[in-house]
């Protein structure tokens, strides 16, 4: 028996699903990929919510210190919520913060699809941690405004970042432990490690890891 073929869709019909749809998904070059992880096994979902907790307090308290550090500033700072496109490769995705600073371009009149980040933040999880540090940032790069991606890790104390420098090199820093702080050259804000993980209790990473390939 073949196998049968996927089915593609236009970016135009991705839009009109998903603006009518109940949870998120992503898109890339005329497929749709699901962003609601699910499981039939019990110990698994509870570990999986525990990780879901996590994560949801982590990216809390960066958008909180991104929109502190960037008080009285013409940035605007955005949750998860905000669709971000990238028409050079067609992705459309849900980065967990992003930030604009002047004015924020949009992809129509709906006013929920942002083409123009500066900085993207996302906070890793055990079944995209290798696509948001390989595939994703890879993806990411081609958006001319972007000049900072951070990536924040929710099973230790550790947050990463890649700016882009006058050279058009992407310089790696990372900041370890809740005692230090990373400096985020592209917005000129400095986010504690203790702030980021305030009142987090960190999941044990999953013993079965379910890497997403693309």
């Amino acid at each position: 028996m073949s196998a049968q073929p996927k089915t593609f869709i236009s970016q135009e019909e991705y839009l009109r699903r998903e603006r009518l749809a109940t949870y998120k998904s992503e898109y890339y070059q005329g497929e749709i990929f699901p962003l609601h992880p699910t499981s039939t096994d019990e110990a698994t979902e509870i570990t999986m919510a525990g990780a879901r907790r996590a994560h949801s307090g982590i990216n809390a308290n960066v958008i909180g210190g991104l929109i502190v550090g960037l008080r009285g500033r013409t940035c605007t700072v955005y949750t998860n919520d905000l669709r971000v496109h990238i028409p050079e490769n067609t992705l459309y995705t849900y980065p967990d913060a992003s930030v604009v600073c002047g004015k924020s371009e949009m992809l129509d009149n709906s006013f929920d699809t942002l083409l123009n980040p500066l900085l993207i933040v996302e906070v890793l999880s055990d079944s995209t941690e290798m696509y948001d540090r390989d595939t994703k940032f890879q993806l990411y790069r081609s958006i001319a405004s972007l000049r900072e991606y951070v990536l924040v890790s929710q099973y230790k104390y550790c947050v990463q970042s890649y700016f882009l420098n006058d050279r058009n090199e992407w310089v790696y820093t990372d900041a370890l432990g809740l005692e230090s702080s990373l400096y985020l050259a592209s917005v000129d804000v400095h986010l504690a490690l203790a702030d980021i993980y305030a009142n987090v209790e960190l999941p044990s990473r999953p013993q079965h890891r379910e890497i997403r390939e693309d």
